[in-house]
């Protein structure tokens, strides 16, 4: 009687047939498709909320100034104006950006160019707050680092406890960040955003304008939990 052969456990598994692994095939790639579309539409929906997010308010507070930010004139004199008239401060304070090359060459050409913050506290007295109550602070800033660092420095210098600061609305979130990353222990920031900010945060994809708005806000914030490692000119 011949030897009783043995198979081992190679020997009962089939070659897997060409149609199998073609079909194995589709289904890895179908399901890479669907996790990709899966992801896709999650970084949208979040991309249609980053708006919104950038978007952050304090309650009012007694302060001792409020501090209009340089840029978008004169929606942020007018919010801070309407919060002087509440009595919420006795001051309001502008900051001064430096010289852009652009007021330097319109200069050499013998054309006045208004900077923001004469524009400012145009609109400020147009608005009820007495020139007495209105007061640049000195350093020129090139950035919201900047300025957080010349407000912080002015408040510890006359012992202030609390200050409101005025900007956009999708600025908001960036001062606060940056606020709460120099300040280390200072005074309190109350940060506004300006009721009349025309932008569109909800909705910032419908146009350049605010597209390019919030991306700047994204890109400045992850500069400043970078430890800014760009210098910023916003």
């Amino acid at each position: 009687m011949g030897k009783e052969q043995r198979y081992l456990p190679s020997d009962l598994q089939e070659t897997p047939s060409p149609d199998s692994k073609m079909k194995a095939l589709r289904w890895a790639k179908g399901g890479a498709i669907t996790g990709l579309l899966i992801v896709v539409v999650i970084l949208l929906l979040a991309a249609t909320r980053v708006g919104d997010w950038l978007v952050v308010q304090d309650p009012l507070q007694p302060a001792s100034a409020i501090v209009v930010l340089g840029g978008q004139v004169p929606f942020r004199a007018m919010e801070a104006a309407a919060i002087y008239r509440q009595g919420w401060a006795h001051e309001v304070w502008l900051t001064q950006r430096v010289v852009h090359p652009e007021d330097i060459a319109l200069k050499r050409l013998g054309i006045s160019a208004l900077t923001e913050d004469t524009y400012s506290e145009q609109v400020l007295e147009r608005l009820g707050v007495p020139a007495g109550a209105i007061r640049r602070l000195d350093e020129r800033v090139q950035n919201t680092a900047d300025e957080v660092r010349l407000i912080d420095n002015e408040m510890r210098r006359i012992s202030g406890s609390r200050v409101i600061i005025v900007t956009s609305k999708v600025h908001t979130r960036r001062v606060k960040v940056i606020w709460k990353m120099l300040n280390r222990g200072g005074p309190i920031a109350i940060v506004r955003f300006a009721t009349s900010d025309p932008s569109d945060p909800d909705h910032w994809w419908h146009d350049t304008g605010n597209a390019m708005a919030v991306s700047r806000e994204v890109f400045g914030l992850l500069n400043a939990w970078a430890g800014f490692p760009m210098r910023s000119s916003q």
